[in-house]
């Protein structure tokens, strides 16, 4: 196994769980949140600052000064009067490239497929669920959802969010064919199921 493997994923559709059990099918690690507690331990910035702009994007994104800012280092001096939403990409950013260069894993959103672009072994993969199947997964896993209203609301508004950090950050479009090498409906063949069957192809691919 040398493959690094990205998902992007729709609200409900089980991504996240999907690239735990396809990383521990492989014997390999998962960064999720994880990925969030690294970027501010080798950034120094705050990681509750981290969490609250992981994946959320602002009205007020200036996408040349962050990538300016990049390519200069940290030490600039529009870095230091970057807002902190620019600086959780960034941190987030180079965390993703250096965990890609540790060795396989699964890295789970955060446009860790745009991060990784010039990486010759990475895989990327956009995992998405009916409707329906969504909504009985979000109020499943959220008591205080009460109706598939709710449930619908709450998956439209996180899923907007995906689509504008990713829209904003990469040159790609999220959730659109040819961003990704795979695009899956996991509510077709179930958790497990997608699992097996991207598994399998992971083999293929690598052979």
């Amino acid at each position: 196994m040398n493959t690094v493997i990205t998902i992007g994923r729709t609200f409900g559709s089980g991504g996240r769980e999907i690239g735990e059990k396809l990383a521990r099918h492989f014997g390999i690690k998962c960064y999720d949140k994880e990925l969030v507690s690294r970027a501010a331990k080798e950034s120094g910035l705050c990681e509750e600052v981290l969490f609250n702009h992981d994946e959320r994007p602002t009205s007020s994104f200036l996408y040349n000064l962050v990538m300016d800012t990049y390519s200069f280092g940290y030490n600039s001096l529009s870095y230091i009067d970057m807002p902190v939403s620019h600086k959780v990409f960034i941190a987030q950013f180079d965390t993703i490239k250096k965990i890609a260069s540790d060795g396989p894993c699964v890295i789970v959103g955060r446009c860790a497929d745009y991060a990784l672009q010039d990486f010759d072994n990475v895989l990327n993969l956009f995992i998405y669920a009916r409707p329906e199947a969504c909504i009985k997964t979000i109020m499943e896993r959220f008591p205080d959802i009460k109706s598939k209203d709710e449930a619908r609301q709450l998956i439209n508004k996180k899923n907007k969010q995906r689509k504008s950090y990713y829209d904003y950050y990469s040159s790609k479009k999220w959730g659109y064919y040819e961003t990704y090498d795979l695009m899956i409906d996991s509510s077709v063949l179930g958790v497990e199921g997608t699992v097996k069957f991207i598994a399998d192809y992971v083999k293929d691919y690598e052979g």
